[in-house]
């Protein structure tokens, strides 16, 4: 892989994680493409994560800053010795600590079960085009049919779970991270902006443990030959973060506007394009 390929897939990682149409199903399909020809594989793709959850936590810095302030006042007791004033009754930034805690247990506990078959089995092209194009339906009904009244002050342990399920979807390349969560989000009745902040704050344990957790356990791998190397890796992730942060910008102010239409379209067109890429003989499933 040479370094402009790096930039490239960091551009593509900034511009489609925080939207519901999967970055890692286009790293997927981009990588063949470029002329390395090869899949960058499910270790780099969570590396790379870490530049664009960068710009979420640099985005959201008071937003968390808050958040971790209020859940340890009140884990400390300082809002009430009783059980459920530390456990955030009496405080919504404390109670979205806990969420966020119970969110994460999900995809935390399915990427260490299933790891071997998320690196194989399940990066096969036609799975990805299949819930690019299934989820895609799932997404527009629920921005048809939910409430859109709820905002994140009214989350329950219950709704933490479900998103927390959601997200969880998207340790299959092609479901979304961001738009399994926004699904859940609308099914359960929350505002379009609502959704789509809860599935940026979800996210920040998750894609940064995995991504610590892969740079970790794939070091060496990622220098062996014909692997993307660690340089480019690091290249792919600094572009990643500073498109990421532009496009959170943009993406918040679009869904206060405008309904999820547009991107449920584009899944289908690219379920589309991945089948003909497949069927021409110009990509490889596997």
């Amino acid at each position: 892989m040479g370094w402009w390929e790096a930039v490239i897939l960091g551009l593509v990682q900034g511009l489609t994680e925080f939207l519901p149409i999967s970055s890692s199903a286009h790293i997927r399909v981009i990588g063949p493409l470029l002329p390395h020809g090869e899949d960058p594989g499910a270790a780099f793709t969570a590396i790379i994560q870490i530049g664009t959850e960068a710009a979420v936590l640099v985005y959201f810095w008071k937003d968390i800053t808050r958040i971790v302030a209020a859940w340890f006042r009140a884990l400390a007791g300082r809002d009430g010795a009783d059980a459920k004033a530390r456990l955030g009754a009496h405080s919504a930034d404390a109670r979205m600590g806990w969420w966020v805690i119970l969110g994460s247990i999900p995809i935390v506990a399915g990427g260490l079960l299933f790891k071997d078959a998320i690196e194989t089995s399940l990066r096969n092209l036609y799975i990805t085009a299949t819930v690019l194009a299934v989820f895609a339906l799932v997404l527009w009904l629920a921005d048809r049919v939910g409430a859109k009244r709820r905002e994140l002050d009214s989350l329950t342990v219950k709704d933490a779970v479900l998103l927390g399920a959601a997200q969880a979807m998207a340790l299959i390349p092609g479901v979304s991270r961001s738009g399994g969560t926004i699904t859940m989000g609308l099914f359960l009745g929350m505002t379009r902006e609502a959704a789509a902040r809860m599935s940026f704050l979800l996210a920040i344990p998750a894609v940064l443990g995995s991504g610590v957790f892969e740079l970790v356990t794939e070091f060496d791998s990622l220098q062996a030959p014909g692997a993307p190397g660690l340089v480019n890796t690091a290249i792919a992730a600094a572009v990643a973060f500073g498109v990421g942060y532009a496009v959170i910008v943009w993406f918040l102010r679009l869904v206060t506007q405008r309904s999820y239409l547009p991107f449920v379209v584009y899944r289908i067109l690219a379920a589309g394009v991945i089948v003909a890429l497949l069927a021409a003989g110009v990509i490889s499933a596997t």
